[in-house]
């Protein structure tokens, strides 16, 4: 690890993740008076499988270059984008922007997590024990990073201020990631048609099944502290309570069975946003009166596969297969 990647952890440890919503990353996500359903998009400048948006404490966002083996940022004020190359066959898939502008991202194709420095150019990577390929990662309250490993079927944890990271062993592919206000951490098994709860302290994981042919993919935490699941394979979106290890209520989906429920993040009024990649939709969901509204995206095949709420409140979606960075507001 180089020198300064220690200066920047002790920096890191103390930051405090978002647990108001939008599934740990970070900048605690904001709620728009009013949702005009006004969508902007930007073509990014290299367009190979970009994914998998995170908001900065100065505003900015920053997506995964997957197949670019780049991490970009987009200024929102002068619309500029920025990009740094990565270690070769770092792949990046997922990534966080911790509280001192850090970047923590999932080397899924060199099986580490790795940090960028944006002020520095600096970037450091810390191998995964048994490899694998690091999938989503999200941080805790005590600047932790916690992770799916999706092809060695493992929950990672790396300790910014040691440089440790230790991997939990559990089945079904795991996905999308979020924590618990108890510290629980709780990850989509995607081909194992259930939910898995890792607790910390004794490294006991417990299962929810979520119905056969569900195919879980991404959970987010809402401000209340209930838990909301897309399950991509029977069109529904999940309210899971934490507390009592349970499915609350299943909520069928707009667009129907065959709609792919992707990407699910939650804004500080509660509000849940779930697009269905089928449809080039993002559907808003409201828990009070229990209906969703769905927005028509621009782009045809966009491809969104990860989504994220800023600190304004407004939505931010990274269109895999169209290449261009999304905001809806």
């Amino acid at each position: 690890m180089a020198r300064g990647l220690y200066v920047l952890a002790l920096c890191a440890a103390v930051v405090a993740a978002a647990q108001g919503g939008g599934s740990n990353y970070g900048v605690a996500p904001g709620a728009l008076p009013e949702v005009r359903g006004a969508v902007q998009e930007w073509p990014v400048p290299t367009p190979e499988f970009a994914r998998d948006p995170a908001p900065a404490p100065d505003g900015s966002i920053y997506i995964a270059v997957m197949r670019g083996n780049r991490i970009a940022r987009f200024h929102p004020r002068d619309r500029t984008f920025r990009e740094w190359t990565l270690p070769s066959g770092a792949q990046p898939h997922g990534l966080v922007v911790d509280r001192q502008g850090i970047v923590w991202y999932t080397g899924h194709g060199n099986g580490t997590i790795g940090m960028l420095d944006p002020a520095t150019g600096e970037v450091a990577s810390h191998p995964v024990p048994g490899g694998g390929h690091p999938h989503t990662i999200v941080i805790d309250d005590n600047g932790l990073l916690w992770f799916t490993v999706q092809g060695t079927d493992r929950i990672g944890r790396l300790d910014t201020r040691s440089g440790e990271v230790r991997t939990w062993q559990t089945s079904g592919g795991p996905y999308g990631i979020a924590l618990d206000r108890s510290g629980g951490v709780w990850f989509c098994r995607l081909s194992g048609d259930m939910l898995g709860r890792l607790d910390p302290a004794t490294g006991r994981i417990e299962d929810l099944p979520t119905g056969k042919g569900s195919g879980p993919r991404r959970i987010a935490a809402g401000p209340d502290g209930q838990l909301w699941v897309t399950a991509y394979g029977s069109g529904q979106l999940l309210k899971i309570d934490p507390a009592q290890r349970r499915i609350v209520e299943r909520y069928p989906m707009p667009a129907g069975a065959d709609g792919g429920p992707y990407a699910v993040t939650v804004d500080s009024a509660g509000r849940v946003w779930a697009n269905e990649i089928r449809h080039d939709t993002v559907a808003l969901f409201d828990a009070q009166s229990e209906r969703f509204r769905v927005i028509a995206l621009p782009s045809k095949n966009v491809g969104i596969r990860k989504a994220i709420i800023d600190a304004q409140g407004r939505y931010w979606y990274m269109g895999s297969h169209n290449g261009r960075l999304g905001m809806i507001e």
